[in-house]
């Protein structure tokens, strides 16, 4: 059952729980605050407002700890309320010059100067060089800096708001023993196979040499794919502190991850609070001749009375 409580920050907490008669939590792996939208039914003695505190558990199981950004009513005396996570506080813009930090450190520090409580932080280890952001946005800075870090290491790591706490953590570490599929709570499902986003089979990277005054070019092609696929570039100006041993490992870090397909599942199933984005799950359909493990991208799960569904797009890695 759907445990809700809001948290007025005055010393007043309200058990919602009964009166709620929908709600939909939603997470994303890259570059969105978590979110939690509900309604329920208007009761005289409870007061919302924008900035309370709202928390979310089913079975007992935390969910959802985050904020009113939004309240809206209708005349069946229905309250709709929109909050999100922490995530959210991270939308403004700002200047940051960051040289040979890891993407754990910048969150860290992004957090810190922000006022934003985090929690479990793994080491993601690889040091970026450096990175100038001028008036960008905080969670894109982030973005950026995991970005930097399975480029050039190969290692997924996922950030979000984990009950009131940002965390980072392993993506490998987030694999769950749990099964999804024909015979396993799956409803339905829809599948895609594409080189139309982030599919490439020809790299170029250059850098600056500040010696001779040109730009040094290092490129690698796969001619089996472009003869399928016509040519797909991806072109990138590295670090001028890269060593050439260091490009040509990026060029293989990125012919790994790129040049292939990109392969896309979405599945309706029996809800498991246990799943969000970020983590990996077993899928098994045998039409599709699929069992094996898909990273979640983007999870929806969805509250009404005793009904308790998801709806996952998931990714493969």
């Amino acid at each position: 059952m759907l445990e809700l409580l809001l948290d007025n920050k005055e010393g007043s907490i309200w058990d919602i729980s009964e009166l709620v008669t929908d709600a939909t939590w939603k997470t994303s792996r890259v570059g969105k605050p978590g979110s939690f939208d509900f309604s329920f039914i208007a009761a005289d003695n409870i007061k919302i407002n924008n900035g309370d505190i709202v928390r979310a558990k089913w079975d007992g199981t935390p969910i959802f700890y985050g904020y009113v950004f939004t309240i809206g009513s209708d005349q069946e005396e229905q309250i709709k309320v929109k909050c999100y996570d922490q995530i959210r506080y991270l939308s403004t813009n700002e200047t940051y010059v960051f040289k040979n930090m890891t993407a754990a450190a910048i969150v860290k520090r992004i957090a810190d100067d922000t006022g934003l409580k985090w929690g479990h932080v793994v080491d993601t280890k690889y040091r970026i060089p450096s990175m100038v952001e001028d008036n960008q946005k905080l969670i894109d800075i982030i973005c950026k800096a995991f970005d930097h870090t399975v480029i050039n290491t190969g290692n997924i790591y996922n950030f979000f708001d984990e009950f009131g706490a940002l965390a980072v953590r392993d993506a490998k570490d987030m694999r769950l023993n749990l099964v999804i599929g024909d015979e396993a709570s799956m409803y339905s499902y829809s599948f895609e196979k594409s080189i139309d986003n982030e599919t490439y089979n020809r790299f170029k990277l250059v850098q600056d040499n500040k010696q001779t005054g040109h730009r040094d070019v290092y490129a690698a092609e796969d001619s089996a794919n472009i003869a399928k696929w016509g040519r797909l570039q991806y072109f990138q100006k590295v670090d001028d502190n890269m060593n050439e041993a260091q490009i040509k490992k990026l060029i293989e870090q990125l012919q790994q991850l790129k040049n292939r397909e990109t392969k896309k599942l979405k599945l309706e199933a029996l809800g498991n609070p246990s799943v969000r984005a970020g983590s990996y799950i077993n899928v098994r359909i045998a039409d599709l001749g699929i069992d094996q493990f898909y990273l979640v991208e983007e999870c929806s799960h969805r509250f009404s009375g005793v009904d308790y569904t998801i709806s996952l797009d998931l990714k493969v890695i």
